[in-house]
């Protein structure tokens, strides 16, 4: 298969704002592909080579890529350097430059997937001496056989900024139009995708092997299961009437959540977005290899950051200092962990993401051996709303961010992927009116004006519906930014720069920049108000009104730790608006 029809198919789904197309545009392309190429087709359409957790990047910088243009086109890196300075992105110089290429090739080979996909490869896994040569070379070399559209999207591709916007839940639906029979059938590959988080390979199985290739997915070590997530309510009343009247509550630590994957002697971790993060904490690796009692488990964890001397838990930010390559043992010793653990999936063959919440949670209490390094997460069992307040002032004064009450019913499996109802949150940051800190979507940017000329000046924020899996603005926000955060945001935003409004972004805004969702910042506001130009919520409490946060400002809380998707939602926004009602008629 010809890759023309790869960066074909990108050329009409970028130049979209409708989902639908975009997925139209999609299935056209998967059901052109052979069944031997789906995988390689989708793990390119997202962007990379393999899933996330396998940990191979492309790794092509800007200024690599720059150099490898330069010698498939014959001008100078100067006049590309000089362009790209004018368009913000090296994909569109590329195309550029490659239309009025200056050195004609008379020997091109039109460039197909296997090709473009193995030469990626072979750069991605280039390292130690000669390796910038080599990959400078294999990219140069795919540039000059490639057309100008096919190098706009290689290009985009091997310096991670490709750009689409196809979201996993797009691809899920493409292939479940393209080979599951019809949308309805996206719920089995969604299963298959949360347990084994590999789009590539649910794409590959469905199109060779249908549904029932699918069905035979299963919890396996070594495979990151996407995390269960949570939403949130305002007073213990409301959560136990929610809950049925009890629940399980636990601490709620404020620190980095840990999938780890025990094989034997080896230890996996894997971070909320189901990066490998093993060599982030070895010490984490020691704890779990000798304290988890069992031959194979996968739990989950909170890794929290202690003082070495006092042995008191430290905020989430300190554990910045971990997230390094080198380093890592004197890391270590200034920042010492303590394991708590919060959940078990999987112990010696068996899957327990089907079992309810306390039988999970009797295994969890048998499985770890505990130590003051690593230790099951503190919890109670409440039935009325005196005993879950109790706790909850017990765990804030010990240090933690407050509380997740779980359910307890038959009901209550683990929804790898999901968010539900099954656990709720109760922070402290609720209980006072619009102190709450908010996790936000950066979709669009006004430039700045006099002392931030050359810079962004305002920030267009989204908060993201899960049922629609759009991104519904709430609010702009101007103020807490430090020169340094503006600075830095235009170097984390850029890659996301796109020429229109998003497809999955609801805005009525117009901004002078847009991007695709991906960076999450922090924001704490004053209040709550109907807006009539937000779209978070819009309809809900009142016609032609959306749900807005005034005077927000930017806590200077970077949550790298989250997808866009792991942002705060529009039911929980809704939720925060009716509490803060709640206290004023009070």
């Amino acid at each position: 298969m010809k890759y023309s029809r790869i960066a074909e198919a990108y050329e009409k789904i970028e130049a979209t704002t409708k989902r639908l197309e975009m997925t139209d545009y999609l299935v056209e392309l998967l059901n052109e592909s052979r069944t031997d190429l789906i995988e390689k087709i989708v793990y390119l359409t997202q962007g990379k080579l393999y899933p996330d957790f396998v940990g191979i990047e492309i790794g092509i910088a800007e200024k690599l890529a720059l150099r490898a243009v330069a010698k498939a086109s014959g001008y100078s890196e100067k006049a590309i350097e000089k362009d790209l300075q004018k368009t913000g992105d090296l994909g569109e110089t590329t195309q550029k430059f490659m239309n009025k290429k200056a050195q004609s090739t008379f020997f091109s080979t039109p460039l197909t997937v296997q090709r473009v996909y193995e030469t990626l490869d072979k750069i991605a896994n280039s390292t130690g001496s000669g390796s910038v040569d080599l990959k400078l070379s294999l990219l140069a070399g795919l540039l000059s056989d490639a057309n100008p559209s096919e190098a706009k999207y290689i290009v985009r591709t091997v310096t991670g900024s490709l750009r689409l916007g196809i979201a996993d839940m797009t691809v899920l639906d493409g292939l479940a139009i393209a080979f599951g029979g019809g949308k309805e059938t996206r719920i089995q590959l969604e299963r298959a995708y949360n347990i084994s988080s590999d789009l590539g390979r649910v794409a590959k199985v469905v199109a060779n092997q249908g549904l029932e290739g699918i069905e035979k997915f299963k919890v396996m070590p070594g495979e990151p299961i996407r995390p269960m997530l949570a939403e949130r309510l305002s007073s213990s009343e409301d959560i136990l009437e929610k809950l049925g009247g009890k629940c399980i509550a636990e601490y709620k630590y404020d620190g980095e959540r840990v999938q780890a994957h025990k094989m034997g002697d080896k230890v996996v971790l894997f971070s909320r977005r189901l990066e490998n993060i093993t060599e982030q904490y070895p010490d984490g690796v020691e704890y779990i290899r000798n304290h988890v009692k069992a031959k194979e488990a996968i739990i989950e964890a909170e890794a929290v950051a202690v003082d070495a001397q006092t042995g008191e838990m430290k905020p989430f930010q300190e554990l910045m200092h971990r997230r390094r390559k080198y380093g890592i043992q004197q890391a270590m010793q200034e920042h010492p962990i303590t394991l708590f653990v919060f959940e078990v999936l999987y112990v010696d063959g068996n899957d327990l993401t089907y079992e309810p919440y306390p039988i999970r949670h009797e295994q969890l209490k048998h499985v770890i051996d505990e130590t003051k390094h690593i230790q099951v997460a503190q919890s109670i069992v409440a039935t009325n709303p005196e005993q879950l307040e109790q706790f909850f002032e017990k765990t804030v004064e010990g240090g933690s961010e407050g509380i997740m009450c779980k359910s307890t019913n038959d009901d209550s499996v683990y929804q790898a992927g999901a968010r539900g109802w099954l656990w709720i949150k109760y922070k402290r940051d609720y209980r006072t009116e619009m102190t709450d800190t908010v996790d936000l979507v950066v979709v669009g940017a006004l430039h700045g004006r006099g002392k931030r000329a050359g810079t962004y000046g305002t920030f267009l924020l989204a908060a993201y519906n899960p049922d629609e899996d759009i991104f519904e603005t709430v609010t702009k926000v101007g103020t807490g930014f430090t020169d340094a955060d503006l600075q830095k945001l235009p170097e984390l935003l850029n890659k996301h720069r796109i020429s229109h409004k998003h497809s999955r972004v609801n805005s009525m805004l117009d901004m002078d920049v847009w991007f695709e969702p991906s960076v999450v910042i922090e924001i704490r506001g004053a209040e709550m108000t109907l807006s009539p130009v937000h779209t978070c919520a819009m309809n809900v409490i009142r016609e032609d009104s959306g749900v807005a946060i005034r005077f927000p400002r930017f806590t200077g809380k970077y949550r790298i730790d989250k997808a866009a998707e792991d942002a705060t939602t529009t039911e929980e926004v809704i939720e925060m608006y009716r509490s803060q009602l709640k206290k004023i008629d009070g």
